[in-house]
């Protein structure tokens, strides 16, 4: 089984990274493609609530924890001391679609856009020490570079770059 055709949104906190991915997968659906999206955080986090049944399942004991409707479904793996999983074991769990666009995952091997804001936590430039990005999203100018740069709310411009650089159309 291959994986599948992979674009990175990396940044530092509050770079813009969330508002750029949400834009680009509306915008990458209205053109016709099946975008999948993987959020890595570096934080403990939890999509459920104490209370309900799979949080009680989980505190339980329970290694995976299923919710299923009939509009959703969601699958919980705690790791429970394990190492995170790789980004490619990730992918691999994921149904077929034409792109994955991935948040975060700053060190893997991915081509990717760095996003820059102004009030982001830091304004170290990434993309000096990281080979893959290909690109830079701003909301302000940034002339210390020769990649292409990016007006950060220029949706459709990123997405022909996307487009362009892995190779993806509409057939």
């Amino acid at each position: 089984m291959s994986l599948p055709r992979v674009f990175g949104i990396s940044g530092w906190k509050n770079s813009g990274k969330t508002g750029l991915t949400v834009k680009l997968v509306a915008e990458l659906t209205r053109r016709g493609y099946r975008i999948s999206t993987i959020k890595h955080a570096h934080h403990d986090f939890d999509i459920d609530k104490p209370g309900a049944d799979s949080f009680r399942h989980r505190q339980a004991g329970a290694s995976e924890v299923a919710i299923v409707s009939d509009t959703r479904f969601a699958i919980m793996r705690e790791l429970r001391g394990e190492q995170e999983p790789r980004l490619a074991d990730i992918l691999a769990r994921l149904h077929p679609c034409d792109l994955v666009l991935i948040e975060g995952y700053k060190r893997e091997p991915v081509p990717k856009i760095e996003t820059r804001r102004l009030d982001a936590r830091s304004r170290e430039p990434l993309a000096p020490n990281d080979p893959h990005i290909v690109a830079i999203a701003a909301d302000h100018p940034v002339t210390d570079t020769a990649l292409p740069v990016f007006n950060l709310d220029d949706t459709a411009a990123i997405a022909d770059f996307i487009e362009k650089v892995i190779g993806l159309s509409k057939t």
